[in-house]
């Protein structure tokens, strides 16, 4: 069971999810939470700490989820990666469209205060290319991750409703990854 502090800045995501980041108040948490008014100052004194907390949370579900769909095994050839991230970016504008769309109004809205764990997501992506044998790792890692956003993206705006195959987002990673 999460720690209060983790339940606080999920409601916070669902607020952000629901209304955007100006509906992000200390109150608009407490009523989401189900906690007494003031229960949400209480662990994050301003808003600036109610934020933090909410990128964190971001990157760490974020990172959660791309764990559940590597199955704890590091992948051994591109076909597997690019299943793993196209899990990881269906399940992003699927079951957990809510995070994707608090992700982007915190990023929309404070695009530095997403950079460090854009950059590490990157990082990660690119010594597993590595890993993989993959020359220019680091440039395809930032093509993989400019696919995956803009998918999420579309899929929760402009292509709302429609079914994306997994095959079809495996294989446009994959061609991402092999160049």
């Amino acid at each position: 069971m999460p720690d209060r502090r983790t339940e606080l800045a999920d409601a916070a995501l669902a607020v952000v999810a629901a209304k955007g980041l100006k509906g992000l108040t200390h109150r608009a948490v407490d009523a989401e939470a189900g906690a007494a008014v003031g229960t949400t100052s209480n662990y994050f004194r301003n808003r600036a700490a109610l934020v933090t907390a909410a990128l964190d949370r971001v990157e760490e579900l974020d990172s959660r989820l791309l764990q559940q769909q590597a199955k704890g095994q590091f992948p051994t050839s591109i076909a597997e990666l690019a299943e793993q991230l196209t899990g990881a970016v269906l399940a992003l504008a699927r079951e957990h469209a809510d995070l994707t769309r608090a992700r982007f109004a915190l990023a929309l809205d404070r695009p530095e205060s997403v950079s460090a764990g854009h950059e590490r997501m990157l990082t990660g992506l690119a010594q597993i290319l590595e890993a993989l044998g993959v020359p220019d790792a680091r440039v395809r890692a930032e093509a993989v991750a400019d696919y995956s956003d803009g998918l999420a993206l579309h899929l929760l705006t402009a292509r709302q409703g429609q079914d994306m195959a997994h095959s079809t987002v495996a294989a446009n990673v994959r061609q991402l990854l092999e160049g």
